[in-house]
């Protein structure tokens, strides 16, 4: 199956995840999973969470952005991923002057 994200809606969803601002998003969901293009512009981000059913693969593909991963921050770069197991926390801040991109997978385990 190709998910062409060209055709895909953008949806921006305001304090996602209890973050500041807005996240624009391209979604694909199903009964397995949620899988995404998005960005955050400048000063946006995605709120502290808990994985508690399932996981998340996040792939910068533009900018960097802060990480709190089980309260230690990191920076995610351009061509890295950040993995959250099941179980744990993550949040995804755009604290640069440009905007990110990212894509993510979040599979709903059974």
């Amino acid at each position: 199956m190709i998910l062409d994200f060209s055709k895909i809606e953008v949806t921006k969803i305001d304090n996602f995840k209890g973050g500041d601002k807005e996240i624009f998003t391209k979604m694909y969901t199903d009964e397995s999973n949620k899988i995404m293009l998005s960005v955050l512009k400048p000063g946006a981000s995605i709120g502290y969470h808990k994985h508690e059913d399932n996981c998340e693969i996040i792939f910068m593909i533009k900018g960097s952005a802060m990480v709190t991963y089980d309260q230690t921050e990191e920076r995610l770069k351009s061509g890295q991923a950040l993995y959250c197991p099941k179980g744990h926390s993550h949040n995804l801040i755009n604290d640069t002057d440009e905007e990110i991109m990212f894509f993510a997978v979040v599979p709903e385990i059974r």
